[in-house]
């Protein structure tokens, strides 16, 4: 942890679930308890800008979903159910009273699992540009599917933990830009280049998570975060396993707390369909 956040009084924890061990930080007491979720692929270090100011008027909790960073994975168990029940041991045993739970993308639908089922235990809900109705079979994978493509180009790119090289990650992803007018894509030779940095790093640091600092601030977290990922987490999301348990409607109907919505910008493409979380009429 940044020295800095240790002298704004931030721990770091491992709690055990009763399954699992779940890794969050914690700021000091300084208002009620807000929880940060962050997004698929993502660590609670995604949140570093924010922490600081965020603990100036609340109590910060900043997780690692399980497979995600320092929590265990459970390969062939990601669910909503099984996601609930972390969040509901967290909850129940650490926090112990109402909180604000906030949550990124696919964080902002575990944030919203919890303000259905645990209304006692939720102050208020923000859903950072998560994508609710979108991210739900079968528009995810047939109609809206950038980001189901997205995971499955992971799954199919890097869905072997032993055998894979996070470069690829990039190697033949497309990313419209301009309301689709173009697309970017990251050249082969520099694609290349970034795989002989990341497997020399790999080979002086067997078992460590890839983390080179001359990388610039945002690629040196992704391919950090890529290091610390479960791919089975998102190849549950690629096949099915992971829907059951949570219709985001119903859950909507069931969230009794203020909800902040905060809607990011999207367009639609020929090909790839809904590029973003929610397009207007879901917001």
């Amino acid at each position: 942890m940044q020295p800095k956040l240790q002298q704004a009084g931030f721990t770091d924890h491992h709690f055990h679930t009763g399954e699992i061990n779940l890794h969050y930080v914690a700021g000091p007491r300084n208002g009620p308890p807000l929880v940060l979720i962050p997004a698929q692929m993502g660590t609670w270090e995604t949140y570093l800008p924010n922490l600081l100011p965020l603990a100036q008027v609340s109590e910060v909790y900043a997780l690692d979903v399980r497979g995600h960073g320092n929590s265990d994975w459970t390969s062939s168990d990601y669910s909503w159910q099984s996601i609930g029940r972390d969040m509901t041991a967290l909850v129940k045993q650490v926090i112990q009273r109402p909180a604000i739970f906030s949550g990124n993308s696919s964080g902002g639908l575990i944030a919203l699992w919890v303000a259905a089922n645990l209304p006692d235990y939720t102050a208020g809900l923000i859903l950072e540009d998560a994508p609710v109705f979108s991210a739900e079979m079968p528009r995810f994978k047939e109609q809206d599917r950038f980001v189901y493509n997205g995971l499955k180009h992971l799954v199919d790119r890097l869905g072997d933990p032993q055998r894979r090289d996070l470069a690829d990650y990039f190697r033949d992803l497309a990313l419209p830009v301009n309301g689709g007018k173009r697309e970017k894509r990251l050249p082969i030779w520099f694609v290349n280049l970034l795989s002989g940095m990341i497997r020399r790093y790999e080979r002086s640091h067997p078992g460590q998570p890839v983390d080179i600092p001359y990388f610039p601030g945002s690629m040196r977290l992704l391919f950090k975060s890529l290091s610390m990922f479960d791919p089975d987490f998102a190849r549950a999301f690629v096949d099915g396993r992971f829907y059951a348990g949570l219709d985001h409607a119903e859950a909507l109907g069931r969230a009794k707390c203020p909800v902040l919505l905060m809607h990011a910008s999207w367009f639609r493409h020929p090909q790839y369909g809904l590029v973003g979380a929610m397009d207007d009429d879901d917001a």
